[in-house]
């Protein structure tokens, strides 16, 4: 995370400037509301991401994340024109304490996220879609990286679609442009859910409401050990995993999991 507990206790009281937040019952909505530029992603509209993601991650009451956009574009990817000018615009939140790389700081979140695809997806897009937990696109939304058309080439979405398709296939996607369906994306593992646009909503609340039924905690030890299990040798890895469950148990959501199970109730998470 780019920002401190203390930096993020509370969100900004008059809002961001490119983003719009909602918080609740356990889930925060980020949306992305720059739609005049179809939501391409500029450093203040960064900054505020890396914010909005660090206070998800820091903040108990918060179980889960959906990631959705304004306008007819989910992302369009990087802003070109503030990169070729070199536009300095004041942003609306604390400096963060390093560059926010959309990957890592995806990578750094353990908490369920759920990516609202309404549109398409452009280029650096693809590093929200691709690092979140579930993706739930509208059967209308399309998937395409074109930097080779602009003489570049899409290097840290190439190391977000590995772990999720073939080698070639990502290589392939990257190389020729191409554009993917919905469904193609969903055959791929890009997508992981496709309905029609009017169900979207519908299909996005009814996946948080299934996740809100399980311990947080327990989520939120599963996707971190996920994330540090790549970095460990294989004759290391059962000795963390091992030691990641031990940990779990002490905590009172584990706890109150089991006392719930031999109770025959209904178990109530605090998320710690």
């Amino acid at each position: 995370m780019l920002y401190s507990p203390d930096q993020t206790a509370h969100l900004p009281a008059d809002g961001f400037r490119y983003l719009l937040t909602s918080l609740s019952d356990h889930v925060l909505t980020i949306t992305l509301n720059r739609p005049e530029k179809k939501n391409a992603l500029h450093p203040p509209m960064l900054a505020e991401l890396a914010f909005a993601l660090a206070y998800a991650q820091y903040t108990t009451e918060v179980w889960l994340v959906v990631l959705a956009a304004t306008g007819n574009t989910f992302c369009a990817g990087m802003d070109l024109k503030s990169l070729s000018t070199g536009d300095i615009e004041p942003i609306s939140v604390p400096e963060p304490s390093g560059p926010v790389r959309l990957g890592e700081l995806m990578a750094s979140f353990h908490k369920p996220s759920i990516a609202r695809v309404q549109g398409s997806v452009y280029a650096g897009g693809f590093l929200l879609v691709a690092t979140s937990t579930y993706v739930v696109a509208a059967e209308s939304a399309t998937f395409s990286l074109p930097e080779v058309k602009r003489g570049l080439f899409p290097f840290q979405v190439l190391a977000v679609l590995l772990p999720i398709m073939p080698a070639r296939t990502a290589l392939d996607l990257c190389l020729r442009a191409k554009t993917l369906s919905a469904s193609e994306a969903l055959t791929l593992g890009l997508a992981t859910t496709v309905v029609p646009a009017n169900a979207l909503d519908g299909a996005v609340v009814s996946l948080a409401d299934e996740l809100k039924q399980f311990s947080p905690t327990a989520m939120q030890f599963g996707l971190r050990a996920y994330q540090q299990l790549k970095d460990l040798p294989s004759s290391e890895q059962q000795a963390f995993l091992y030691n990641q469950f031990m940990q779990l148990q002490q905590t009172p959501d584990a706890k109150e999991g089991m006392a719930a199970f031999l109770e025959k109730r209904p178990p109530k998470w605090s998320g710690s």
